[in-house]
C-alpha cells in the first residue's frame, strides 16, 4: 500500500492494524516529546524503569525533581487499571538521575501495540540507554510462591501481536534479533542487589497473553510444557521495541498469585494489588540497591558495550 502522505519530521506514519478502516494513523514523532520532556528538567538519565503492578511504592523513595502526567504528553496511552496512575516521574534515587514510568498502558485495555510501546520510543529519544521493566505475574512454575520476584531471563510472545508491525522510522529495523534479549550484565545487578537486600531472586521465562481474562488451567499446563515459569499481560511488546532502539532491557516480576489450576482461590486484581503492597518494601530495596549498582558501574567509566550487548541493527 502506497502513503501518497509526506511523513513529517514531527509525526511518524503507522500502517493499519487488523481490523482498523483507516489507510494511515499519524503518531506524534518520539523526539517532539522527547524535547517536551527536556524542557521540564534539567536531569538527563541514562536509566529508566516501568513500575508495573506490584512496584508502584518504589515510586516513594525518588527525590523527585518533576512529575509529568501521561495526560499531559501527546501520543502516551490513557490508563485506566489501578495501580497504574500515568505519569513519568523525574528525579533521583539514591543520587543517581532516573526516570520512573509510573505505571503503563494495556493492550487488554483497547490500546494499539503502537500506543502502549511509545513511551518506550520517547524514552529512547529522551537518551534512556538502559530499561529496567517490572510487572506482576501469576506463578506457573511449581516452585514460585506469591511475594517471589523472578528475574525474567526470556520471554514467550502469546499476545498475537508484535508492536513492530507496520510501524516505519527511518533508521530502525523491524527485523530486530531477539536472541539476546535481555542484557546479561543488568540481570547481573539484578542478582546482586537482591543479594544484599536479603531477597530470593528466582530466574524464569515470562509469557505474555493479551488479556484481560485469566488463564484456564488446561492453558497453564500447555504454557508449562512450552518452558514457561510465569505469566502475564504486558512486557514483552516494551522489550521488543526498547530493543529495536539499541536501548539495554532487563525485567522482574513479582509473583502476586498462583496461575490458573495451581490454587483452587478466584483470581482478581486485588489480590494483584494486595500481594503488591505486601512485598512493597522488599521491591524498594530490591530497586534501589539495583539502582545504586547502576550508578556505582557508570561512575566507574563503563562503556554500555561493556554490558554484554550492541545497539539493535539499523538499515
Amino acid at each position: 500500500m502506497q502513503n501518497n502522505k509526506k511523513q513529517s519530521a514531527r509525526t511518524v506514519i503507522l500502517r493499519p492494524s487488523v481490523g482498523n478502516a483507516t489507510a494511515n494513523t499519524e503518531m506524534p514523532h518520539p523526539a517532539a516529546v522527547a524535547k517536551q520532556i527536556k524542557r521540564a528538567t534539567c536531569l538527563r538519565p541514562g536509566l529508566a524503569i516501568v513500575l508495573g503492578s506490584g512496584f508502584g511504592d518504589v515510586a516513594s523513595a525518588l527525590d523527585l525533581d518533576r512529575e509529568i502526567p501521561f495526560g499531559d504528553l501527546a501520543g502516551f496511552p490513557e490508563t485506566s487499571v489501578a495501580g497504574h496512575p500515568g505519569a513519568l516521574l523525574i528525579g533521583r534515587m539514591v543520587g543517581v538521575p532516573i526516570v520512573l514510568v509510573w505505571g503503563r498502558g494495556h493492550y487488554y485495555e483497547g490500546h494499539s501495540m503502537h500506543t502502549i510501546t511509545f513511551p518506550i520510543r520517547v524514552l529512547a529519544a529522551f537518551g534512556i540507554k538502559a530499561l529496567l521493566l517490572t510487572n506482576a505475574a501469576g506463578g506457573i512454575n511449581p516452585k514460585f510462591q506469591p511475594g517471589d520476584f523472578m528475574l525474567v531471563r526470556d520471554h514467550i510472545n502469546f499476545m498475537g501481536e508484535n508492536p513492530l508491525r507496520g510501524y516505519r522510522e527511518p533508521g530502525l529495523t523491524q527485523f530486530v534479533d531477539l536472541t539476546a534479549a535481555y542484557d546479561t550484565a543488568l540481570a547481573g545487578l539484578l542478582r546482586n542487589a537482591a543479594r544484599t537486600a536479603q531477597i530470593r531472586l528466582r530466574t524464569g521465562v515470562y509469557l505474555a497473553v493479551a488479556g484481560p481474562s485469566y488463564e484456564t488451567p488446561a492453558e497453564i499446563r500447555a504454557y508449562a510444557k512450552l518452558g514457561a515459569d510465569a505469566i502475564g499481560m504486558s512486557t514483552v511488546p516494551e522489550v521488543i521495541v526498547a530493543r529495536q532502539c539499541g536501548i539495554r532491557v532487563a525485567a522482574v516480576s513479582c509473583i502476586t498469585n498462583l496461575a490458573p489450576g495451581r490454587t483452587k482461590n478466584p483470581l482478581s486484581h486485588h489480590e494483584v494489588l494486595d500481594m503488591g503492597k505486601k512485598v512493597g518494601p522488599a521491591a524498594i530495596a530490591l530497586l534501589k540497591n539495583f539502582v545504586r549498582l547502576y550508578g556505582d558501574t557508570e561512575r566507574k567509566g563503563e562503556k554500555s558495550n561493556t554490558f554484554g550487548l550492541e545497539p539493535a541493527r539499523r538499515i
